[in-house]
C-alpha cells in the first residue's frame, strides 16, 4: 500500500504522522520505506538524525536522472539508505528539490515516481510519502503514485478552510490522473479533548460526512522529545498514550485497506 501524507497547510504535522506509521509498520514485521518529498527534509532527519552524513543517495538525484541522457539510469532502489531500524528505509530529501522543481515540471516527468513506486511496491509492503506543504510538482508526483491520501488536520480555523480545497484537489487528480487514488482519511492531530474549539471542529467535520479517521492524536511535549532523539515513538516510549494512539491509527489502516481490496 502506498500512501501520501499531505496538506497544502504548513505545521500540521505531516512529517511526524508519517515517519511514526512508518515506523509502526516496520515494528509490526512489514517492510517499510519513507520517501521525503519536501526539501526542508523533517522526515529525513526524524529518521536518520542531524548527523547524517549530507552526501546519501537521495531523492532529487533520483529525479535529477531523469533530465539526463544515460545508457542506465540507476534503479531507484539505489537511492534508498537504511535507517538504524529493521525494514524501515527511506529515501531522503534534499535542498537540490527546490531547484529541481521548474525543470521537471517543464520537462513533464510527473510520472516519473509512479513508475518508481511500481517496481518498489514489490519490495515494500507499506510506502509513506512525505509532501511539501503545496500543491506542487512533488505533490502531484506522489498523487499520482499512490493509492491512499492521509490529510493531517491539525483543529485549526485556516486547516479546515484549506481541508476542502484540498479535497477538491485530490478528486481532480483522481479523474485525471489515477483511478485508484482515495482518501484513506483526515487524522486529527494535537487534539485536545477538553478544549472546546477542537471538539466543535471535528464534529462539524463527522457531521458534514467527512471521513474523520480515529483515534485522534493528543497533543504531548513527548512528540518534542521524539523530534530531538530523531527516534518515532514506537521506538522512543512504545507505552505512552501517544504511542499507542499511533499504533491503533495504524492498524485501523492497515484493517480498512484489507478490507477494500477483499471487496475488489
Amino acid at each position: 500500500m502506498q500512501h501520501v501524507v499531505f496538506n497544502q497547510k504548513g505545521g500540521v504535522g505531516k512529517s511526524t504522522i508519517t515517519c511514526n506509521l512508518a515506523a509502526i509498520s516496520a515494528s509490526q514485521g512489514l517492510r517499510t520505506l519513507v520517501i521525503d518529498l519536501d526539501s526542508q527534509g523533517n522526515s529525513s532527519r526524524y529518521l536518520l538524525g542531524a548527523e547524517a552524513p549530507a552526501d546519501l543517495p537521495n531523492v532529487a538525484e533520483f529525479f535529477e536522472q531523469s533530465l539526463k541522457f544515460t545508457i542506465r539510469d540507476k534503479a531507484a532502489a539505489e537511492y534508498i539508505v537504511h535507517t538504524r531500524w529493521e525494514g524501515l528505509d527511506l529515501m531522503p530529501s534534499s535542498p537540490t528539490l527546490d531547484e529541481l522543481h521548474g525543470k521537471l515540471e517543464s520537462r513533464h516527468k510527473i510520472y516519473k515516481l509512479r513508475d518508481a513506486l511500481e517496481v518498489l511496491a514489490k519490495d515494500y509492503d507499506q510506502i509513506y510519502i512525505d509532501t511539501p506543504p503545496a500543491l506542487n510538482f512533488y505533490t502531484r508526483c506522489a498523487l499520482i503514485a499512490a493509492q491512499g491520501c492521509l490529510i493531517p488536520f491539525d483543529c485549526d480555523d485556516f486547516s479546515r478552510r484549506a481541508l476542502y480545497t484540498l479535497l477538491d484537489n485530490v478528486e481532480e487528480i483522481k479523474a485525471d490522473h489515477n483511478a485508484h487514488l482515495h482518501v484513506e482519511g483526515i487524522i486529527v492531530n494535537q487534539f485536545q479533548p477538553r478544549a472546546n474549539l477542537p471538539q466543535r471542529m471535528v464534529q462539524e467535520l463527522i457531521d458534514e460526512g467527512r471521513p474523520v479517521l480515529q483515534p485522534y492524536l493528543s497533543a504531548s511535549v513527548k512528540i518534542r522529545e521524539s523530534h530531538e532523539a530523531a527516534t518515532p515513538m514506537i521506538f522512543l516510549e512504545p507505552k505512552h498514550k501517544l504511542t499507542l494512539e499511533f499504533v491503533a491509527l495504524h492498524d485501523a489502516l492497515i484493517a480498512k485497506a484489507g478490507k477494500k481490496k477483499k471487496t475488489k
